[in-house]
């Protein structure tokens, strides 16, 4: 086999290798032949079929003529694109049959109905057939017949058939046949395609296939029809992915194409839904032989496969051009030339095959140079779409750029430019844009340029974008040049609808864009030098540069864009304080409205000295104080306890003429609900000499008596209003004497104020003492009188304080009368208490030791602090009833009391017990009741053991509310504790054995 050299730098696109060993195996010569899925099967002039499975490696040979004598031939093979079901029809003398095969049977079946039916094209449903059933499966005839018919290889026969169509406008036989369905909704919607020698056919319809072709019977036929004479029609469908997509019909004039689009439904004139999109038509004139027309044909992906003589030719479909030439290498003394072509639609195959032998026919990667093929078309997106790297991307964008840019389409050619990567540097396409002075289509061209490069370019991405920014800025000013009278707004706003305006905006939106990979300091600098100030300010806020954008705003006066800066989340507080004091003097209402917003995210102490400035500038009378609005805001709202705040608060309501605001916040303690905290938080000090330094006496009075001075807020308040000093003096409640002082003061002031020789003034002085509420009397006020007063002025106060004097000596007689009753009440009560007594019951047991009380003993049952009665031990009893011995007692006190209380009633015992038998052995070893009793020094020492002891009874007093929290177990108790501890005995493991049964 020979063949010509492939066009392109890949090599060969189609190459033929024979089949040798696929013969007709001594069944005659080959007449027919189909392929689908690695399999082949081959029809012979002495009626068999001979079936190769190449997955396999098998041979099958199937007699088509078995119980026939004469001469027959198989005339047609078709194999399904599986490769399991076969339909084949037998020519004889005189008639024809039509068999039926399955991949499984061990031989084919006639198919009766079809008797004497020349079957010429079959078409098979892709979409639906199975293993085991053809499903629908369109037959055409020599005689213009379109019959359906399907076949169950379960039934071993056709289950029906069918006539659908009948040409009968033409006598002409169907050569070719070909099926295509598309779901719509829950329907299919069927197109079939038949051709005759000189027409092709069309029709399509929503249902069954009969009722499909049935309503062709009420509208006309589509069909193509072109003049001509070939031996063979043929058609042919590309399927991919088990789709067509596109057809080709070997006609007597040429070859008619074009792509097939089920997804689109566009009504012919017929009314037919046509789904054929660029058509085409092949002249044979291009084949470079005059008067020969192709025997068969193939079609593939991009190319046809023509079958001249013994040479195929191969033609790209698309550009119309012959590509290749393939050699048939068969023998011509054996061969009468190549019979027909085929293909596998599976693989991608296809055959040839002459009378002795087969040849496969296959491509090697035949689209690789559809890109250049498309391109020299100038179709621009088809041969992108078939672009393979980035170096043919590059030559078609090169040629679309080189296009526009000699059309001088600037705009265009910066967009394919920038779409290169390798056949022209950025250097090359930039000096061709300064070259022919289009600074527009260069910034056009660095920006499209930024959009195809990869973060990883971070150099080059900054430098371009820096580049683009100097050609906005450019822009911008030959624009301003432009304007007729130089002057062209600088606002945006202003000129939005105008070039400069969009351009303005476009920049903008650049620099947004941009801001991240922009230098800042020389973007910065860039838009200084060309005097764009707004942009700068933009830019700022982009790189969160606020300073500078607020700064600027403040320049222009705009405070509220400045505060609207200011209030962003990611603005920095100290930028805040840094701008207050310019902020505030320039527009106070907004910027403290700002402030109350900012609410505790600021600390007003910081912005004392904005307020401060503000504070000294002059204001009008009637003008709201924003300070002091802010700074109540502050104290009563946020309750802020910064001195500062408080004291420049106080301050400010010190200037007022009005002072009640100040007695106000003087009286407001704004510290009154915290625990151990002060009442106020401003420094009295600092607002006394405020005050007095604004002459505001009465808040001078109110913070003496804060501060506890309340001689000098008495003192002061005198000379304000009287009774605003008796208001103070009357506020000391707690020191009388002090109190007393301050009400003489005020009673000094109140003659000095009322002397005079008119009795009415005398008068008045004397009414002053009704309102101490006795606290001060006619004779504490007498010396404050002048000399030359007459006794008679006071005579009737003097004999009213007498008659209260004689009153308080009544009553003091009165109360010592009482005093002299109760004393002898009590000392009658003590006569009576040293005669009390009760009566033990004889069964009576002690509360400690359970023993009886009343139980005789012996000298050792008695205690060393007490003799005993006779042979009973000294016990006592308590008025609740509870009797206990001396020394149960004294044992259990001391057991339950403190150490301390413990150690005293321990020596108190020992000293009475010394002091006892001093006693006794002084006595002459004689010891008895009286003479114990009767010594003063024991009889103190009892006394306070008895105290210490038996106060109060040991169950019903404090001692036994104490002994709760006292531990159920003692630490001396600890040993007896670890005697009851159980522990766990040390006992052998013991290992059980363990069996297992199965």
């Amino acid at each position: 086999m020979d063949g010509a050299a492939a066009f392109g730098p890949g090599g060969q696109l189609f190459s033929v290798d024979p089949l040798e060993r696929h013969a007709a195996r001594g069944h005659g010569v080959v007449t027919s032949m189909a392929a689908g899925s690695d399999v082949i099967v081959l029809g012979t002039s002495r009626g068999w079929l001979v079936r190769h499975d190449f997955s396999f490696e098998d041979a099958q040979d199937l007699d088509l003529g078995s119980g026939r004598s004469g001469e027959h031939s198989v005339h047609r093979v078709f194999l399904d694109p599986g490769g399991k079901h076969c339909i084949a029809t037998v020519a004889y003398p005189g008639g024809a049959d039509t068999y039926y095969h399955h991949a499984r049977w061990p031989r084919p079946k006639q198919l009766p109905r079809l008797r004497g039916l020349l079957v010429n094209a079959v078409a098979w449903n892709r979409q639906t057939i199975t293993e085991a059933s053809t499903k629908e499966v369109i037959l055409g005839t020599e005689d213009g017949q379109i019959f359906e018919m399907a076949v169950d290889e379960a039934d071993k026969k056709e289950k029906y058939v069918k006539m659908l169509f009948v040409l009968s406008d033409l006598q002409e036989g169907i050569k070719g046949l070909q099926m295509e369905t598309a779901m719509v909704g829950n329907a299919t919607r069927f197109y079939v395609m038949a051709v005759t020698p000189t027409r092709l056919y069309s029709f399509t319809g929503i249902g069954a296939l009969e009722t499909v072709f049935a309503s062709y019977s009420d509208r006309a036929i589509h069909f193509m029809e072109l003049p001509g004479d070939i031996p063979n029609s043929e058609l042919h469908f590309f399927i991919k992915q088990r789709r067509a997509k596109h057809f080709g019909w070997l006609s007597g004039a040429g070859i008619y194409h074009g792509e097939l689009n089920f997804g689109a439904q566009h009504s012919s004139t017929s009314g037919d839904e046509n789904f054929v999109e660029n058509k085409g038509f092949f002249d044979y004139s291009k084949l470079g032989e005059s008067g020969i027309k192709p025997r068969s044909f193939a079609l593939s992906e991009f190319h046809f496969l023509l079958l001249i003589r013994d040479k195929i030719k191969v033609v790209n479909r698309i550009s119309q051009q012959i590509v290749e030439e393939l050699i048939v290498d068969n023998t011509p003394e054996t061969s009468k030339g190549t019979i027909g072509l085929c293909s596998d639609a599976s693989t991608g195959l296809f055959y040839a095959y002459d009378e002795n032998s087969i040849f496969q026919i296959s491509s090697s990667d035949e689209g690789r140079d559809m890109w250049q093929v498309y391109l020299d078309m100038k179709e621009y997106a088809a041969a992108l779409s078939h672009c393979r790297n980035s170096f043919q991307r590059d030559q078609v964008y090169l040629v679309q750029a080189d296009a526009a840019f000699t059309a001088k389409e600037y705009y265009i050619a910066a967009s394919f430019y920038a779409k290169m990567n390798y056949i022209l540097s950025f250097e090359e396409i930039s000096l061709k844009f300064i070259s022919a002075g289009e600074q527009d289509a260069l910034r056009t061209f660095l920006l499209r340029r930024l959009d195809n490069l990869t973060k990883d370019d971070k150099m080059q991405i900054t430098m371009i974008s820096t580049w683009a920014t100097e050609l906005y800025l450019d822009k911008i000013n030959r624009l301003l040049l432009e304007d007729g009278t130089g002057t062209a707004s600088n606002n945006v706003a202003d000129s939005k609808d105008s070039e400069y305006g969009s351009i303005v905006n476009e920049f903008r939106a650049f620099l947004s864009d941009s801001k991240d990979v922009l230098d800042e300091a020389t973007t910065m600098r860039l838009l200084e030098s060309y005097g764009r100030v707004d942009e700068l300010v933009y830019f700022a806020g982009l790189k969160e540069q606020y300073e500078i954008v607020v700064h600027h705003y403040i320049q222009q006066g705009e405070a509220r864009k400045a505060l609207e800066v200011l209030q962003r989340h990611n603005v920095l507080v100290d930028l805040v304080y840094r701008f207050a004091p310019d902020l505030i003097m320039l527009d106070a209402y907004e910027t403290v409205e700002s402030w109350m917003m900012a609410r505790n995210k600021l600390n007003p102490g910081k912005l004392i000295p904005a307020m401060m400035r503000y504070v000294s500038e002059p204001h009008a009378k009637n003008e709201t104080h924003e300070v002091i609005k802010y700074l109540e805001f502050c104290v009563k709202d946020l309750n802020n306890e910064d001195p500062g705040v408080h004291n420049l608060l106080l301050s400010l309501y010190a200037k007022k003429e009005d002072e009640s605001q100040l007695l106000q916040f003087l009286d407001t303690k704004f510290g009154k609900g915290q625990t151990n905290g002060p009442e106020f938080f401003y420094d009295p000090k600092y607002a006394l000499r405020l005050c007095l330094q604004e002459k505001r006496m009465r808040a001078c009075v109110r913070i003496y008596s804060m501060m506890s001075m309340h001689e000098e807020a008495v003192a002061l308040a005198l000379t304000v209003d009287l009774e605003l000093a008796k208001a103070e003096a009357d506020k000391v409640e707690d020191d009388e004497e002090l109190r007393k002082k301050l009400w003489l003061k005020v009673a000094k002031h109140v003659i000095e104020q009322e002397k005079g020789v008119k009795r009415e003034n005398i008068k008045k002085a004397i009414e002053f003492l009704s309102e101490t509420n006795n606290l001060l009397k006619i004779e504490d006020i007498l010396p404050f009188f002048p000399d030359f007063v007459l006794i008679d002025d006071f005579k009737e106060e003097i004999c009213k304080s007498l008659k209260d004097y004689d009153s308080q000596i009544e009553q003091l007689k009165q109360e010592m009368d009482d005093a002299t009753r109760g004393a002898d009440n009590i000392r009658s009560d003590i006569g009576a208490l040293a005669q009390r007594y009760t009566v033990i019951d004889r069964e009576e047991e002690c509360g400690v030791c359970k023993r009886k009380i009343l139980t005789a003993g012996g000298l050792h049952q008695v205690g060393r602090s007490y003799t005993s009665v006779g042979h009973m031990a000294p016990f006592y009893v308590f008025p609740c009833g509870h009797a206990f011995h001396a020394n149960c007692l004294i044992g259990h006190v001391t057991r339950c009391s403190s150490q301390a209380q413990a150690e005293r009633i321990l020596d108190l015992q020992k000293r009475l017990s010394l002091m006892n038998r001093k006693a006794a052995k002084d006595n002459g070893g004689s010891m008895n009741g009286e003479s114990i009793m009767s010594a003063t020094p024991i009889d103190k020492l009892r006394s306070q053991l008895d105290d210490a002891v038996a106060s109060e009874c040991p169950f019903c007093g404090d001692l036994m509310i104490k002994e709760i929290s006292l531990p159920f177990i003692l630490p001396e108790e600890s040993d007896e504790k670890a005697s009851w501890e159980i522990k766990p005995q040390a006992t052998a493991q013991k290992i059980l054995p363990m069996t297992m049964s199965i």
